[in-house]
């Protein structure tokens, strides 16, 4: 998801995946142990998110099939959220324009549960249950989804996501048949430089 508000970015960023590649629809594996690695990509998902202008960012979306997520909402305060589980949602709902940073450009409003319950590993490999409401409890449904392969446009018109996965199939190939081109010209131009290598040596 999207944020207007970007704080200050500390790590370099990774590439986000994009509609169409498959990690974004594995479900993801349980992370087994909370160490030094794992809070290194937390600190690199933070920064890819806020170089993305995103509220948060699941580790699918960086080609990491892990159960983990990083969250910023409307409080500012980072949380990381491994191995996730929600408990408990609420019978009220709320419909949300949702954006999602595997599928830029691409807007629509999602109905979920106004409030959630959420029991995950912080950072440190602490338990711990978070009620959330609002901005956060948005995020938290958002991004646990995509743990399990799950993306918004799963969650609204049935055309509608059929028609954005066809626009990004479409994207991809027109990208393939862009990177060929560029690949077959390098050739061209790397055969013609040794041609002419090979007729200097010989002369």
């Amino acid at each position: 998801m999207e944020n207007e508000n970007r704080p200050e970015i500390t790590e370099q960023p990774l590439r986000i995946y994009i509609l169409g590649e498959r990690v974004l629809r594995e479900k993801a594996e349980p992370v087994t142990e909370v160490n030094d690695e794992i809070r290194a990509l937390a600190e690199r998902m933070f920064a890819t998110m806020i170089a993305a202008n995103g509220v948060g960012l699941a580790g699918p979306q960086v080609g990491e099939k892990l159960r983990i997520f990083v969250a910023v909402a409307d409080d500012n305060v980072r949380r990381v959220f491994i191995n996730p589980q929600i408990i408990k949602t609420s019978e009220e709902r709320v419909d949300y324009e949702e954006g999602c940073l595997s599928i830029p450009g691409v807007y629509e409003s999602i109905s979920r549960p106004a409030q959630v319950t959420v029991q995950a590993l912080n950072e440190n490999g602490k338990l711990f249950t978070l009620e959330a409401d609002g901005l956060l409890a948005r995020i938290i449904q958002h991004e646990n989804d995509h743990l399990d392969g799950v993306l918004f446009i799963d969650r609204g018109d049935e055309s509608f996501a059929q028609q954005t996965t066809e626009q990004f199939q479409r994207r991809a190939q027109r990208v393939e048949k862009r990177r060929a081109e560029k690949a077959a010209k390098a050739q061209k131009i790397a055969a013609k430089i040794a041609a002419q290598a090979a007729k200097k040596a010989g002369t």
